[in-house]
């Protein structure tokens, strides 16, 4: 009879685990499903797309100059490529919805009234470093680099490695805007205090400006504008993390 009851007690615990793994499965296809409805939607105006995420470039091209494929099914796949990358991007309030529906019926509920505001904030400060990437550092950085090229030298940019690059830079900086929910999640959830954080300022600023070295081209302007802002985002994450706890911990309901 023990035998028994330590085998019914064994598939008892290793249910809810797998009521998990399959709710997880289907949270991951749907999340699937609305990107690559999104992008089928988008593929139409893909040469459009590609045109606008290379406009940054283009614009600061001299005259006669071009951007150029290296290979034969660049000039097919990379605009595509840009599309679908796009269609995530535009599906991050989808992503981030359902990481947040995977994860609530565990949480409290002063805890749940809580995540709203962070899910919607993440969203907002996802896009925002993606616009401050857009519209502040491509034009700086693609101005520097233009500029100081020898003026016997005629810069063609291959579309691919263009690519390439600006994901990379929009990854960076929309993750990097995400610093302040961070900040304030450890603080909120009493992983490290406010003062600790704070205290640990001069080697956050180095992080910063490692992370910038690692993610963006080798120059000291680009690792300057990510490293900066990821600065200023943490100091904002301390503020608000502490304008949290001084409101007091209601009660675990």
């Amino acid at each position: 009879m023990s035998d028994r009851s330590e085998q019914a007690q064994a598939e008892d615990s290793q249910q809810p685990f797998i009521d998990h793994l399959v709710e997880l499965r289907d949270r991951l296809l749907k999340t699937l499903l609305v990107v690559v409805a999104i992008f089928a939607c988008m593929v139409p105006f893909a040469a459009d797309i590609y045109d606008f995420v290379a406009e940054p470039l283009q614009a600061r091209l001299v005259e006669g100059a071009g951007m150029i494929a290296t290979e034969v099914a660049s000039t097919f796949l990379t605009p595509f490529k840009t599309t679908f990358v796009l269609a995530f991007f535009i599906a991050i309030p989808v992503v981030l919805y359902q990481a947040w529906a995977f994860i609530a019926p565990g949480l409290y509920k002063n805890e749940k009234r809580l995540m709203a505001p962070i899910l919607v904030s993440s969203i907002l400060l996802f896009y925002a470093g993606m616009a401050f990437a857009y519209f502040v550092v491509f034009p700086i950085i693609f101005e520097f680099f233009i500029s100081s090229a020898h003026a016997d030298i005629k810069v063609m940019p291959d579309i691919r490695s263009y690519l390439d690059l600006v994901l990379k830079l929009f990854f960076a900086f929309g993750f990097a805007f995400e610093i302040p929910i961070a900040t304030l999640l450890l603080i909120w959830s009493g992983a490290v205090d406010a003062k600790t954080l704070a205290s640990k300022r001069p080697y956050v600023i180095v992080g910063c400006f490692l992370f910038g070295m690692l993610l963006t081209p080798p120059d000291v302007i680009s690792q300057s504008l990510l490293a900066l802002p990821m600065w200023l985002l943490f100091e904002v994450g301390i503020f608000f993390g502490r304008w949290i706890k001084s409101r007091g911990g209601e009660e675990r309901v």
